[in-house]
């Protein structure tokens, strides 16, 4: 087998090892594939992704064709094992013969010889044999579906009580669609960066709503405008945040949480000053590189605590806490083998110490913006709820101009991936009352 063929699945290999070892998807990704041509980075972007997306339904498969018992695998031959279940039962234009002789010689690199001969010996047996149909062995609907889509059941058993049988098949089937890349004007308008595009001869479309432009392109700095900051990549999701919140030109808006700055940027070109905040350095300045590249000059990127914000009060805050992330499993599909029951409560007790650490800077009479990228009721109306009951000073305000097809009853944005073909979302306006004696001299 040849390296050129070799190359991209020792990267999807590398992938997986670092996102077991706790490496957000995307960090690990850029990493392994720096040296890959284009062909080879698609290819592994591919593989490492599918095989997220479809590992307890590839385990199924696999698991009758081991003679000890799927639990005797080694954790990286499980990976090698995986990809090749994935080339052969889900990628068509891949020979099962480069599938095959690909991965044994990759488990040869990672276990030897012996190691080689086992791969070999399952991958064939997969090519042969009838596999398990998909949550077959598991009990219940919620745990089929589960094993199906390759979600967790806890939480597949969450959204069929919350959405019923058919949305939430739509809702798994969506994150299991790998997305296509979002980019959202900067320094240039979404007209211009359309036509500069199209006369490269690079395919786009507009997003949901308008909110962006839609390619089939993966690697954004290789697009005609990047460098000089003429475009971010950013969901619609995201970027709706910002017409949600419909800010006064010259409101000062504090960004507790702003790492890597989407929302940051996005609100300093309609409002007059953005301070932008991160409680890690290392988020910061990542911040700071995307606010140097894209922003309009009115983002200041500064370290600090966001139960302990360094401002005075402001006209605006923004609280993008924390959260489980369901919203963007589409996007992040390493996210899902990470989330638990536990780590849902855990957050919604960090989130409620956020936002009362940041309310305590929001001004008499200004606004309170509260967002996460998650779709679970205790991150989202449950949070505001709560909060509101511990801050009656605060009061939700709706946006009556805004789409109601994107928000709840009450008033809050609220964005369903299986509804709106995006990412999901939630975000909610609280309105500080004015002080007493503002509220008489505007009487």
């Amino acid at each position: 087998m040849s390296a050129q063929g070799l190359a991209p699945r020792q990267a999807a290999h590398a992938v997986l090892t670092q996102v077991r070892a706790g490496r957000p998807f995307d960090l690990a990704l850029d990493r392994a594939v720096e040296r890959l041509s284009e062909p080879d980075r698609r290819l592994a972007h591919e593989l490492a992704a599918g095989v997220l997306r479809s590992q307890t339904s590839l385990d199924e498969r696999l698991a009758p064709l081991v003679p000890r018992g799927w639990a005797s695998v080694a954790p990286e031959l499980k990976d090698v094992l995986r990809l090749g279940a994935l080339q052969l039962t889900a990628l068509d234009r891949v020979p099962s013969h480069a599938a095959v002789d690909t991965c044994v010689a990759l488990a040869k690199t990672t276990g030897g010889a012996r190691a080689g001969g086992f791969v070999n010996a399952v991958l064939r047996r997969l090519g042969t044999e009838p596999g398990v149909e998909a949550g077959g062995n598991t009990a219940g609907a919620p745990g089929r579906l589960a094993q199906a889509a390759s979600h967790p059941p806890w939480l597949v058993e969450r959204w069929l009580a919350r959405f019923g049988a058919e949305e939430t098949a739509e809702l798994l089937r969506w994150n299991n669609t790998p997305p296509r890349l979002v980019l959202q004007p900067a320094r240039a308008s979404q007209e211009e960066l359309a036509r500069r595009w199209r006369e490269a001869g690079i395919e786009v479309r507009p997003a949901p709503f308008g909110a962006g432009l839609t390619t089939g392109r993966r690697r954004p700095r290789e697009l005609p405008g990047f460098e000089d900051g003429a475009f971010i990549v950013q969901d619609p999701a995201q970027a709706l945040l910002a017409r949600f919140a419909d800010l006064p030109p010259d409101a000062i808006v504090y960004d507790a949480c702003a790492a890597p700055g989407g929302k940051a940027i996005a609100l300093g070109r309609a409002t007059g000053r953005v301070i932008a905040a991160d409680v890690a350095p290392t988020r910061v300045a990542r911040l700071a590189e995307n606010i140097g590249r894209a922003g309009s000059g009115r983002e200041h990127p500064v370290v600090a605590d966001a139960r302990r914000p360094p401002v005075r009060p402001v006209s605006a805050v923004l609280m993008d806490a924390p959260c489980l992330g369901t919203g963007t499993f589409a996007r992040h599909p390493d996210a899902r083998w990470r989330v638990t029951s536990d780590a849902l409560s855990a957050l919604a007790r960090r989130q409620a110490r956020l936002l009362d650490g940041a309310a305590t800077v929001v001004a008499p009479g200004g606004l309170l913006l509260y967002s996460t990228c998650s779709i679970e009721p205790e991150e989202n109306e449950q949070q505001v709820s709560a909060f509101l009951e511990r801050h009656p000073e605060f009061r939700r305000e709706a946006n009556e101009t805004f789409p109601a097809t994107l928000t709840s009853p009450d008033g809050d944005l609220m964005i369903l991936p299986q509804r709106h073909h995006m990412d999901g979302a939630f975000a909610a306006r609280l309105r500080r009352a004015m002080s007493p004696a503002i509220r008489r001299a505007s009487a």
